[in-house]
């Protein structure tokens, strides 16, 4: 499972043990997904943050065992940032992380930058057009920037995301003034204690799930057209269940993260 990187100098030198639990990891997670929601297409984003380039790469490499899409989720600006320069160009990026409006313009630069699943106001979002409609200006290959609207299902104050009601002014903007960006969908992370109840429905999956319905009339959608991204490693069972069709799974795939101060994209890069 080794490999040079198309878009780096370096190569990354992996450990085929670590290589391997990862693949049995994520087989695992797509043959869940399967068991549960045989009849459907579910995106499965594995979350990689805090995890080494090395991870990701050894995943990638593994996709035509695998069958999963490349798809992988970074929560802060500058890590992905770095990974997206040293993996290759061929993977499929998720910012799920809280935007920060300063680095919006930065952030939709990033060609491979496949989904921004956070966004909160009209104002992030006119930031991300302007970022992605300057690339593509110089990129005519570069495509439209999906975006996920963050709602704030749970009415936590920790939490980013704007409130369900705010949800079809956010989504109207996009459709009318941002044509470098695509609305997809809708996302939640919800409340932790919630995620810890399986037996008992998920009261922001439900929301989330109301949420979309409500928009895609609005905006005289069907329902499917826009998807739900919802649910993480201890719910995204659940979610589905309840209409998920992207689910974000990271200590399931890549266990445990080391603290942020201790984490390093290329501790593993060989000089």
């Amino acid at each position: 499972m080794s490999s040079e990187l198309e878009s780096s100098a370096e190569p990354i030198n992996m450990n085929l043990r670590r290589a391997q639990t990862l693949v049995e990891n994520i087989i695992h997670v797509l043959q869940s997904i399967e068991r549960v929601a045989p009849e459907r297409q579910i995106r499965l984003v594995a979350i990689s943050k805090l995890k080494p380039a090395s991870d990701i790469l050894a995943l990638h490499n593994a996709r035509g065992i695998t069958k999963h899409d490349s798809h992988f989720g970074e929560n802060y600006f500058q890590e992905l940032v770095e990974k997206a320069a040293t993996l290759p160009r061929d993977i499929n990026w998720h910012f799920t992380g809280t935007l920060q409006s300063n680095k919006c313009k930065a952030l939709a630069s990033i060609p491979n930058l496949w989904a921004v699943e956070s966004l909160d106001t009209i104002k992030k979002a006119d930031a991300l057009e302007k970022g992605r409609a300057a690339l593509r200006k110089t990129n005519n290959s570069v495509d439209k920037l999906h975006i996920f609207i963050q709602v704030n299902t749970s009415n936590e104050e920790s939490k980013s995301g704007c409130q369900p009601s705010e949800v079809i002014d956010v989504a109207s903007h996009i459709i009318n003034s941002c044509p470098s960006l695509q609305l997809k969908g809708l996302m939640t992370i919800g409340a932790i204690a919630r995620s810890k109840q399986p037996d008992v429905p998920n009261e922001d999956f439900i929301l989330l799930r109301e949420t979309r319905d409500n928009l895609a009339k609005h905006l005289g959608l069907e329902k499917d057209q826009l998807d739900l991204s919802m649910g993480m490693s201890d719910d995204y069972l659940a979610a589905i269940e309840e209409g998920a069709t992207n689910v974000r799974v990271g200590t399931t795939i890549f266990g445990e993260r080391p603290k942020k101060q201790d984490a390093k994209v290329k501790d593993d890069v060989v000089s």
